[in-house]
């Protein structure tokens, strides 16, 4: 076999990573570049990694096989030990995203990810994501090429039918482990795998390659969608990543969806079936004008607030909630990944504190509150409106009290009570994790 297609592929990238479970397809994939780095291309740089889901009785020794088998190919090799999320998506698909997590992570500067997945594997992700009804963004399966972790996935295989990667390991004798649970048709991949496209394919010979052509044209027809709508979506969207409402009003139903889709990918979310869509537009965009409506999706909400969508992470509400910063005030880490809390030379010019004052951090305030720019007191609720807070976040919004005197809610107001003087000034920096 002529792995100079193979180089082409795989051009212009030099570090490769390739994720080695020790079965035929990541057998012969790693095979496959460690004899172009032997040859044609010694200035290829190879690493093998291995995750180990433990799921398998055997799933010590197909560890220990991979390295052995890295280490005779003279490839650098790492594992990592994974546990499983009891997220109700099922063994399959908990397995996928642990391991394609703890790959992302492991990626050094400059890396591209290889996974092999081959053309029978592409037939089955196309049948799969027809039994689930899916639209042409699910159907065109999995891309020879994608973005992934600030760099690349590749799957340099996805030409080729299991025979051919055969024909390879009994060529070059290669010795590979079987996974016993491939022969479990429990799992819907395997369903597929064992029982049905053996009779399509011995109907149909072709039949993988006709399915892999049209995971190509709806992938073709997606991206055509994609750059047909991404000027209307950019002009749709707030710089904080809101979709605004208005301009998806008076749209059909076909493009309003289409923006909806790409609205949630340009956030990185998995993404919602039809009826998921519509019930965000009807019961989120569509409620009435005043309430605060939300729709849970994953472990993200969609949140509507001053006419735009929000894709929000909820965090956890603070109420009465007290946190004490004392001397010498090193960084404050606040609860429910909510940031942290530093001094810094930049940040909210506040007054530092009177040595009677003992600082805290709280997350609500009663009484008239007088902040800077504002010329007569005001609740902390109407203060959040004025503001153009939203609603999810003024329960996890830091505010620094001297004393029982609130000073300012970082980078967003500080009261008259808090204004830095030239002989008095701090600079409190709220360095936020994960709130949108």
């Amino acid at each position: 076999m002529d792995l100079r297609p193979l180089l082409s592929f795989i051009h212009p990238h030099q570090k490769l990573l390739v994720a080695f479970s020790g079965g035929l397809d990541s057998t012969v994939l790693l095979h496959q570049l460690v004899t172009l780095r032997d040859g044609l291309a010694p200035e290829l740089q190879l690493r093998a990694m291995h995750i180990h889901h433990g799921i398998s009785a055997n799933a010590d020794k197909w560890l220990n096989h991979c390295e052995r088998v890295s280490a005779s190919w003279n490839v650098p090799f790492a594992a990592a030990k994974v546990k499983l999320a009891d997220d109700g998506q099922g063994t399959e698909a908990q397995a996928r995203t642990a391991r394609y997590q703890v790959l992302s992570q492991a990626l050094q500067p400059g890396e591209v990810l290889l996974t092999a997945q081959h053309l029978d594997d592409q037939c089955e992700t196309f049948l799969l994501a027809l039994k689930r009804g899916s639209g042409p963004a699910g159907l065109a399966a999995m891309p020879a090429r994608l973005d992934f972790a600030g760099t690349t996935l590749l799957r340099p295989l996805l030409g080729q039918s299991r025979a051919a990667l055969e024909e390879w390991a009994a060529a070059h004798r290669l010795a590979w482990i079987e996974d016993e649970s491939n022969q479990d048709d429990a799992y819907d991949r395997n369903f597929l795998r064992l029982r049905i496209l053996p009779e399509l394919q011995q109907r149909w010979p072709h039949f993988a390659r006709s399915v892999a052509r049209s995971a190509e044209l709806c992938g073709e027809q997606e991206q055509l969608l994609d750059e047909l709508l991404a000027e209307q979506l950019a002009a749709s969207m707030q710089p904080d990543g809101a979709l605004r409402i208005a301009p998806l009003v008076n749209v059909s139903d076909a493009r309003r969806a289409a923006l909806l889709r790409r609205w949630f990918a340009w956030h990185s979310s998995a993404m919602p079936s039809r009826s998921a869509l519509q019930r965000v537009w009807d019961e989120v965009a569509c409620s009435r004008e005043d309430a605060n409506p939300r729709m849970q999706l994953g472990n993200h909400e969609v949140r509507r607030y001053q006419g735009a969508l929000y894709w929000v992470l909820p965090s956890a509400r603070q109420g009465d909630n007290i946190l004490h910063w004392s001397a010498p005030y090193e960084p404050l880490k606040l609860p429910a990944g909510l940031g942290v809390l530093k001094l810094n030379a930049s940040g909210q010019a506040v007054r530092a504190p009177r040595d009677d004052e003992r600082v805290t951090v709280r997350f609500k305030a009663g009484g008239l509150l007088h902040i800077v720019g504002r010329d007569r007191g005001r609740s902390l609720k109407k203060i959040w409106q004025e503001l153009q807070v939203p609603s999810w976040q003024r329960d996890t919004t830091p505010l620094v009290f001297y004393g029982e005197r609130l000073i300012t809610a970082p980078g967003i107001f500080v009261t008259r009570e808090g204004q830095a003087t030239s002989e008095s000034c701090w600079h409190i920096d709220w360095q936020k994790e994960n709130q949108q």
